[in-house]
């Protein structure tokens, strides 16, 4: 990877919002191959959600680039809470809690990254040890208030109030990039836009500590909005986070495929490692057939496979397939319940009804002579098969453990029927 040059990569996916010394980086890259970076999370949750995955994209291109990603997972930090994005105190979760969330986001990942040339480290492990006398004599002392009242993230929290405590997370997160770049080695690091002024007293703490030569550099990733000016990572269902029991391989998967054309290519450069060659064909794909989606299938596609695994990615599109040709036999009911969480739903007995009735009692066709006229027509499906018979009886115990009879109208329109 010697002639692979990330930086101006980085630059051509739009990856890269603010760097503190891009000079003295390229200087250190042309002469060293052992760069180690670092990319923070608090364990505030049970999982990261495609949001939180932005920056460490970035730190997965610098490792397969040949250098060294460490990730630190916040116990110190996330016993506090970060205040950056919030107008309010985060409420402090239970010591019980934080183990739980970062036993899940170590695993989380660990899946991402592999085991090879990778590191995962808790800032714990060192912020625990502090007694408050030792945090105010030997770093307390290094900061100025006026500069860290200065810095974006304190300052528009100023209005509403801070607390000491979310007012102090600065100085915690710079010891956790001193700590790093003393013992572990590590001379960069990655943030969100919001973590700059975080980043720069991390750097700052470094130079007073270590000296003014000491190699210590800060890159952060911009804020990433849809083309409509909206904040990107959230569906209509919230969320979408990299736990599949919380978001299933077929809603990450959907979430993807139904990108807007504006939006596609560069949601390619950011979260896909494809080379920029094919990321260029797939540009021009959307300017000259757009109706085929291919950018938009090939992201979904790159995207599912990194997160969920091949396995993951197969099944999200046997659920899609099946789905879009009315296959549903070929489903489970678990895959069921999670294809059409967003399809209309009704409610039935499970006694077994004239398809007529069926179709009136559960609100799917507005009379007896609609519901006639659009089966004689073969318009309805009763779980994936076409039924033109007035007199056919649908049995809910028939299919799917008897909790479900899925009703299709025309080519797409599914409406679930959740059997009492």
């Amino acid at each position: 990877m010697a002639n692979f040059d990330i930086i101006e990569d980085l630059k051509w996916r739009g990856a890269i919002n603010q760097e503190t010394d891009e000079e003295g980086l390229r200087k250190y890259l042309a002469e060293h191959d052992d760069l180690a970076l670092y990319c923070g999370t608090d364990p505030t949750g049970d999982s990261l959600h495609i949001g939180h995955l932005i920056p460490f994209m970035i730190l997965k291109r610098f490792q397969l680039a040949g250098y060294k990603p460490v990730i630190v997972i916040g116990g110190g930090t996330g016993a506090i809470g970060d205040p950056s994005g919030r107008s309010t105190e985060r409420v402090l979760q239970t010591e019980e809690q934080l183990h739980k969330n970062e036993a899940a986001l170590t695993a989380q990942m660990k899946k991402l990254f592999g085991t090879e040339n990778f590191q995962i480290v808790n800032n714990a492990e060192w912020l625990g040890k502090l007694s408050l006398l030792d945090f105010l004599r030997d770093y307390g002392k290094l900061f100025q208030v006026n500069n860290m009242l200065n810095k974006e993230v304190v300052a528009s929290r100023l209005e509403n109030g801070i607390s000491f405590t979310e007012f102090s997370y600065q100085i915690l997160q710079s010891i956790d990039f001193y700590i790093l770049n003393r013992d572990y080695g590590v001379q960069m690091q990655i943030g969100g836009a919001d973590q700059w002024g975080n980043i720069t007293a991390g750097i700052d703490l470094i130079h007073k500590l270590q000296g003014p030569d000491r190699q210590a550099f800060g890159l952060t990733i911009p804020l990433m909005l849809k083309s409509d000016g909206t904040k990107f990572g959230k569906s209509a269902g919230g969320a979408v986070w990299l736990d599949p029991k919380k978001t299933s391989p077929y809603e990450f998967y959907q979430f993807w495929i139904n990108q807007d054309d504006r939006d596609v290519v560069k949601y390619l450069k950011y979260f896909t490692f494809l080379s920029h060659e094919e990321i260029d064909a797939l540009a021009e794909s959307v300017k000259k057939e757009p109706w085929k989606r291919l950018a938009q299938k090939t992201l979904a596609e790159e995207v599912t496979k990194f997160v969920h695994g091949e396995a993951g990615l197969k099944e999200a599109q046997m659920v899609t397939d099946a789905l879009f040709k009315g296959n549903v036999k070929e489903l489970t009911v678990d895959q069921i319940e999670v294809g059409l969480k967003n399809a209309p739903s009704a409610e039935a007995s499970n006694e077994k009804q004239n398809i007529i009735d069926f179709l009136v009692n559960t609100g799917i066709e507005s009379s007896k002579r609609q519901a006639r006229e659009d089966v004689h027509n073969g318009a309805i499906y009763v779980n994936g098969d076409r039924q033109q018979d007035v007199d056919f009886e649908i049995d809910p115990a028939a299919d799917f453990d008897g909790k479900f009879v899925i009703i299709r109208k025309g080519k797409k329109k599914y409406t679930l029927v959740r059997i009492k």
